[in-house]
């Protein structure tokens, strides 16, 4: 927060952040909304959802575009200027008389290639990021966007749900495009002032290798920071378990209403994602300070040891222990994350650092679907309690492992020392 306060620049960086999301938000409530009133909408809103997710599978691949970018800020402008002007079409085709698939399927069209466009403005950003507001304020920066996005997220649900009954389809697609002019300027605004304060050399740092000598270099540097690379797979599988524990307690609850539904079963689950999106927020914003010198191993740890105990709770099937134990497990899983990034900061060299954030990101997008898939597949064939006890022991190994890495990493420390 202090960061937010004192530092003009990543103000308007986060400011513009903020304004995109909650056009981002808005808009796709609108177009589910109007895909579910198609008569195949179930493959509407399958297609939908693929098309948001294409993007952050392929975030290696814009980080390694965005580290050969010399004039970052300027095509950040660029790019904010392109999804204005993509938004604009879309409200234009929502006001004329196209309608039913084949308006559906020319916004989603539209839509990937602006979340495209994003997730290489994404890259863009983090090493001018790290500029800003150096090194040693990383995590606290990226934990506060983190968190404010989090909440900002589930906010703008309940408003767009709202908005959408007196505002058309175009009109919020129109809204959109208009957060993206916003930020676009403030980026520029930024930018301007970011070429006065700073060194020309600062500013045109790039990556000249090719693609898969880029991620092999940024394998190599991660894999050197003792330790870094095992607890970047850690959280991986601890973010893919958080992921499939959301659908398994549905399914618990579903099975034993008497106990374990507070009110009705709808408020039951929107309360459980609300406590998540919670504590995911209030690690990002206030973990990163609480627990700064707190180990990236030990909040690892914890955050095994958490999991354990809530699919516990899932199997004596008491919502009232869940709930708060769901709640600290979510708190330090945001306490990781703008940890790690830190870490991967100071580990990294900074002309292939979106390459390699690129890189671990994809491989924490990618677990979730993973290991939910696999668990709700063993749910569906052997029961939800065969797949909470094999979630369990998979946590249990996860521990192990963390603490193999732990007191082998602290061995070599030692010997070396002497």
């Amino acid at each position: 927060m202090d960061i937010f306060i004192k530092n003009k620049d990543y103000r308007k960086f986060t400011i513009a952040s903020f304004l995109s999301g909650v056009g981002n938000i808005l808009f796709y409530l609108a177009l589910i909304t109007y895909a579910s009133k198609l008569r195949n909408y179930a493959l509407a809103i399958s297609l939908i959802s693929i098309s948001e997710s294409v993007p952050q599978i392929f975030q290696v691949l814009s980080g390694y575009l965005a580290d050969r970018t010399k004039n970052k800020f300027k095509l950040m402008v660029w790019l904010a200027v392109i999804r204005f002007g993509l938004y604009l079409i879309v409200g234009l085709l929502f006001a004329s008389g196209f309608a039913g698939w084949n308006l559906v399927l020319a916004v989603i069209g539209i839509n990937l290639v602006s979340d495209i466009a994003g997730s290489y403005s994404g890259g863009l950003q983090m090493p001018l990021i790290v500029n800003i507001v150096g090194n040693d304020e990383v995590a606290e920066a990226e934990g506060f966007v983190s968190g404010i996005n989090g909440i900002i997220n589930m906010i703008a649900q309940f408003i767009g749900s709202g908005l959408l009954l007196f505002m058309s389809y175009s009109s919020l697609a129109i809204f959109n495009a208009l957060t993206f002019l916003a930020a676009g300027v403030l980026f520029a605004s930024v930018g301007r002032n970011y070429y006065k304060t700073r060194p020309q050399e600062e500013t045109t740092s790039v990556n000249e290798e090719g693609f898969f000598k880029t991620i092999a270099l940024s394998f190599k540097q991660v894999k050197k920071a003792k330790g870094l690379l095992s607890v970047v797979l850690v959280i991986a599988l601890l973010n893919g378990v958080l992921g499939t524990i959301e659908p398994l307690i549905s399914i618990v609850i579903a099975g034993n209403k008497s106990s374990m539904v507070i009110g009705t079963y709808s408020f039951t689950i929107a309360l459980i994602g609300a406590v998540m999106t919670a504590g995911m927020a209030l690690g990002s914003i206030v973990g990163t300070k609480l627990f700064k010198k707190m180990s990236l191993f030990t909040i690892a740890i914890i955050s095994t040891v958490l999991s354990i105990a809530v699919i516990g709770t899932m199997l004596i099937k008491n919502i009232f222990i869940c709930l708060p134990i769901m709640a600290s497990l979510a708190v330090f899983i945001g306490t990781a994350s703008p940890k790690l990034t830190q870490w991967l900061v100071e580990a990294v060299d900074q002309n292939i650092l979106s390459s390699t954030m690129g890189m671990l990101n994809t491989i924490l997008v990618v677990t979730v679907p993973v290991v939910t898939t696999i668990f709700t597949t063993i749910t569906a064939s052997l029961g939800i309690t065969i797949a909470l006890t094999l979630l369990c022991v998979t946590c249990l190994i996860v521990l192990v492992t963390i603490v193999k890495v732990v007191y082998s990493t602290n061995k070599k420390e030692a010997v070396n020392a002497a």
